[in-house]
């Protein structure tokens, strides 16, 4: 029979955290859910879908419940795989699905060949049935079965199918599962078709889309490609940008730093009928203050020294299109003097020239300052602040559109997974509550840079971490989700626990000596075997020979 290691650690990674209604196993949100309401779950499920789609759905959560335990084992203790995948059944235990108890289990990654065999007690899963049908001809823990083989399945890395060979809903005195690669079964065939997508269910789930598609074209405009957020803030913000798109009027944007202004610009472009034409962005902030003239409106030959030939500005590569004028509160006074005659007359004339040009621009400008205190200042025109103010739209910053980070996080999981080469499996329940947490002083952008260094710090396949942010999130956000010891399982000692600590610090014995007596009792109670001896200390018998020869050494040492 195969023992369990002290499952202390496992405990450690379960936090409640009574000020936010929060559970967390490791970095993973978990719920407590009274057997009750499980059973009721599975009776409505009998009602509504029948017995042979109600197994596959509660087939298919344990399944899901099996991969997120495995992510988690694997961590915790992958220096020794056995002991590792032995923390799935613990873990079953913990969250109060079923008592497992190990018979036999046989396994080798690298070959990927597999053999397990448990003892499944206190079911409640077989509970609930009982409770509700009585007794059956057929075992019922379909739940905790699509767990084992999706927690063997996952740390395998091939598809390991478990059995319920007897159940105790069946009249059998326990439950005893059996796992194996699945092409080792003969009749493979008649379970894996629990762990397929549902016909029926899938079939409703594709209507409820449909529906919920055909009343989103009806309630809310079509977004666009780098659009993406529902939250009320976004949607206020994107209503405007359809309701200008239908017009040639002129869009003031402003907001935060990093908030996304131009990809509302371009949102507004590719959604107006100028689409077909060319979108030109400037970054004014960006232009040095002696060629902003010939930047804009373009320059002759000869115009200015080092002009060898004629320039086309960017209000002529625009024409017909649209001018995004970002950061325009940077402008000098000279060019602002400029760019408004431009704007009132629809004409250019080139430095150096002596010849207008009619142009047909949409100009959408944005800022991050408060253009209103600039003209107070004196560093802005009123009368081109007038001319810009039309329109103006506000985009929101992030830490107002909270709702729309899952979203945004999975759209920025695939970009950058696809750009760096790198199949991330999503990132963990902890880190996404960490995000919503943060202020985001950078907005979206800052966003951005957090989520590609987290792909590049995270592995092949696995899950971004809160561990991977720590060091990018503001140290002054409330980023951790309350892992202190007062979330912590309470840990249950045996009484005599204390007084053997109290006699054992009373002998003032060093841990090495302790060690040794305890290593050499055991040693003598099984008669000399070490086979024996290592199980009494719940150690591998190469782990007791290290050690007698390791404490041997250093007693010589002394000596």
């Amino acid at each position: 029979m195969i023992r369990y290691p002290n499952n202390l650690e496992l405990r450690r990674l379960v936090h409640f955290c009574t000020e936010d209604g929060t559970i967390w196993l490791g970095e993973n949100r978990m719920i407590l859910l009274h057997v009750a309401a499980l059973a009721t779950l599975r009776k409505e499920l009998f009602k509504l879908l029948g017995s042979e789609h109600t197994r596959r759905v509660l087939t298919r959560m344990g399944y899901v419940c099996g991969t997120q335990d495995a992510e988690l084992t694997r961590k915790a203790r992958g220096h020794d795989p056995i002991a590792a995948f032995i923390m799935g059944p613990q873990l079953h235990m913990l969250e109060g699905s079923v008592q497992v108890t190990p018979v036999k289990l046989e396994m080798d990654i690298a070959a990927g060949s597999f053999y397990g065999e448990f003892i499944w007690e206190n079911s409640w899963e077989v509970h609930a049935h009982l409770e509700e049908f009585g007794l059956q001809s057929d075992p019922v823990c379909w739940m905790l079965l699509g767990y084992a083989s999706g927690y063997t399945s996952s740390f395998m890395e091939r598809f390991v199918l478990f059995k319920e060979v007897s159940c105790a809903a069946s009249g059998a005195e326990h439950c005893r599962i059996i796992g194996k690669p699945v092409e080792e079964w003969s009749d493979a065939a008649e379970h894996t078709v629990y762990y397929e997508a549902d016909a029926l269910v899938s079939r409703l789930l594709e209507l409820a889309t449909q529906v919920d598609v055909l009343r989103s074209s009806l309630e809310a405009p079509l977004q666009i490609e780098n659009m993406i957020g529902n939250s009320p803030a976004f949607l206020r913000a994107y209503q405007l940008v359809s309701k200008a798109a239908e017009t040639n009027v002129t869009v003031l944007l402003t907001g935060e730093t990093g908030v996304g202004k131009e990809c509302f610009a371009r949102a507004l472009h590719r959604t107006s009928s100028r689409a077909c034409e060319a979108f030109i962005a400037v970054n004014c902030a960006a232009l040095p203050h002696d060629l902003i003239e010939s930047e804009l409106f373009g320059a002759e030959k000869g115009a200015f020294t080092g002009a060898h030939a004629t320039r086309i500005g960017k209000f002529e590569r625009a024409d017909g299109g649209t001018l995004f004028l970002d950061e325009i509160g940077e402008l000098p006074l000279i060019a602002q003097s400029k760019l408004l005659r431009v704007l009132q007359a629809g004409e250019v004339e080139r430095l150096g020239g002596d010849q207008t040009r009619k142009v047909n621009v949409r100009i959408v400008a944005a800022t991050n300052v408060d253009l209103q205190k600039a003209v107070k200042e004196g560093r802005f025109r009123a009368d081109l602040f007038y001319r810009l103010h039309v329109y103006p739209i506000a985009i929101p910053p992030l830490r107002e559109r909270v709702p729309d980070i899952p979203l945004m996080v999975e759209a920025m999981i695939k970009k950058f997974g696809t750009l760096h080469n790198k199949r991330i499996a999503g990132i963990t329940d902890r880190a996404m509550q960490a995000l919503k947490r943060y202020p985001w002083p950078g907005n979206v952008r800052e966003l951005e840079n957090l989520i590609e260094r987290g792909i590049i710090l995270t592995a092949q396949d696995d899950w971004i971490e809160l561990d991977q942010f720590s060091l990018c999130l503001d140290s002054q956000a409330e980023t951790d989700i309350c892992l202190t010891k007062t979330g912590l399982l309470e840990e249950k000692h045996p009484p005599q626990q204390k007084q053997f600590c109290d006699d054992f610090l009373a002998m003032g014995l060093s841990l090495n000596e302790l060690e040794t007596l305890l290593l050499n009792e055991a040693v003598e109670r099984s008669g000399g075997n070490l086979a024996g001896a290592a199980r009494l200390l719940g150690l591998t018998r190469p782990q007791l020979t290290y050690r007698l020869k390791r404490n041997q050494d250093m007693t010589q040492e002394k000596e």
